[in-house]
């Protein structure tokens, strides 16, 4: 919903009558994943995908039924081999999608993600029932079906904290926006977190990590990448996050630098368990060395953390399923 949100706002607005068509069941090659939605009004406006362009008008039709009669309803559509190769998938498969008027629920989770406020919505696909209960959500990120229900978790933008403005940060924090993470970047040391050598950064912090992590919003949304390298900055950075509900912490260095600091952090008082959480030595092995490899490395380890991934081969996965 998050990438229709612009128009749902404007529609809503408007007065327009709006129906949401959601994916809530795939089998086989389905092009898009459970959760994704596509909108439609009365006066014939779209937005969003269901199928990447499969079904698209097949649903549109069901959209205009139901914002005619009002009753939601689920439809089944099954996506032909040639028309799925069209779409850049191998076969078909079969996608079940919920249509349903646009609920005052849901124009209350509208509002809050405008807003960039976590939330979790849930509809009964029997009645069409949608309830929305605010804050972050304590479950998996994304979209899931239980019995009648539909849960779809919806966090905050995805924050990527680079603590330590080194040579690596530079094509992090770059790849990061190009994933669609909003990206600080800190360091105590002004002449390494500049806008010159961070231009796509949304923010940049010059002060020491606990002083600035102690001002940011830190929820399961937040991704903290500790890059510095140097126990003055490593321990607080860590200090600041291990009590925080953060979805992944991340340390660079060897086995032993992170013994070394895990020793120091016990000595303190942390507990194994918190201490478990950090991802170090950081990163997935792709076999590369330079800035860009291990860049790419840590996004990966990231992105395998927040969607639940293996991390490992899609030939190893398929061979397992």
């Amino acid at each position: 919903m998050r990438e229709i949100l612009d128009e749902l706002r404007q529609w809503n607005d408007a007065g327009e009558e709006v129906a949401l068509a959601t994916v809530i069941e795939t089998w086989g090659s389905s092009p898009r994943p459970l959760g994704s939605t596509m909108a439609v009004t009365r006066s014939g406006k779209m937005a969003g995908s269901v199928s990447n362009g499969c079904i698209e008008g097949a649903v549109f039709e069901e959209a205009q039924k139901v914002l005619k009669s009002g009753r939601p309803k689920i439809a089944a559509f099954g996506v032909a081999d040639d028309v799925a190769f069209e779409v850049g998938l191998a076969c078909g498969g079969h996608i079940e999608v919920f249509v349903q008027p646009l609920a005052p629920a849901q124009k209350r989770l509208i509002t809050a993600l405008a807003k960039d406020e976590p939330a979790t919505m849930r509809t009964n696909l029997v009645s069409g029932e949608v309830e929305v209960v605010e804050g972050d959500p304590q479950m998996s990120g994304l979209a899931r079906r239980d019995g009648d229900w539909f849960i779809q978790p919806f966090r905050r933008t995805p924050h990527l904290v680079v603590i330590g403005a080194i040579h690596i940060a530079i094509p992090l924090h770059r790849l990061a926006k190009l994933m669609g993470y909003r990206v600080t970047v800190i360091d105590a040391r002004a002449k390494f977190a500049t806008h010159e050598r961070f231009p796509d950064a949304d923010e940049l912090i010059v002060s020491w990590p606990d002083e600035a992590l102690a001002k940011l919003k830190l929820d399961s949304s937040t991704y903290v990448v500790i890059l510095t390298h140097d126990p003055k900055f490593d321990l607080p950075a860590l200090r600041g996050v291990l009590g925080k509900p953060v979805g992944y912490i991340g340390a660079i260095g060897s086995r032993k630098t992170n013994q070394n600091r895990f020793d120091a952090l016990r000595r303190e008082g942390f507990t194994e368990d918190q201490l478990g959480r950090v991802h170090g030595p950081i990163g997935l092995d792709l076999g590369g060395r330079g800035a860009e490899e291990t860049a790419l490395g840590i996004l990966a380890e990231i992105t395998a953390v927040r969607f639940g991934g293996s991390g490992a081969s899609m030939r190893e996965v398929r061979a397992s399923a």
